[in-house]
């Protein structure tokens, strides 16, 4: 990539010779090629604004808040901390079952959503994607974004 042979790589690590400024050149922009083509990561794909609800909220706030904000998931907060998460899947599986009117989030709530770092590689952001409506991005505890099927596919 940088027009430059194994050997000459070679002798310049080991300081025997200096190269000419044009293979020098060649060798930073093959570099620098590789550092173009680092892969997205978590920071580049979540969504920033969240909406979290409580664990006592009723379910009947919660559709409201999610057709308001145009979402179909929303973590669920018990002491600062993420708990679970409400999703459309829930609430309807739930009406199956009978009248949801006077449930509170708790009832309906699935278990937490996997937490990645700022830093995770799309790569694992899409496996996990694969078995979780959402992926929850986290720096020292603190949620700073959330990543929906929906935001992966507008990177496209």
């Amino acid at each position: 990539m940088a027009g430059v042979s194994q050997s000459l790589i070679a002798k310049v690590e080991a300081g025997k010779i200096e190269p000419a400024y044009n293979k020098v050149r060649g060798i930073f922009e093959a570099l620098e090629s590789f550092e173009e083509k680092e892969e997205v990561k978590a920071r580049e794909l979540m969504h920033k604004k969240i909406v979290f609800v409580g664990l006592k909220e009723k379910v009947k706030g919660v559709i409201k808040i999610m057709k308001q904000k145009g979402i179909s998931q929303v973590p669920v907060l018990a002491g600062g901390k993420v708990c679970g998460l409400v999703s459309e899947k829930g609430i309807l599986e739930k009406m199956v079952e009978g009248d949801i009117r006077g449930m509170r989030v708790e009832e309906v709530m699935v278990d937490n959503p996997p937490i990645v770092s700022l830093e995770t590689s799309e790569k694992v952001v899409l496996e996990l994607l694969k078995e979780n409506q959402v992926v929850l991005v986290a720096e020292k505890g603190e949620v700073k974004g959330l990543i929906s099927k929906s935001d992966v596919l507008t990177t496209i």
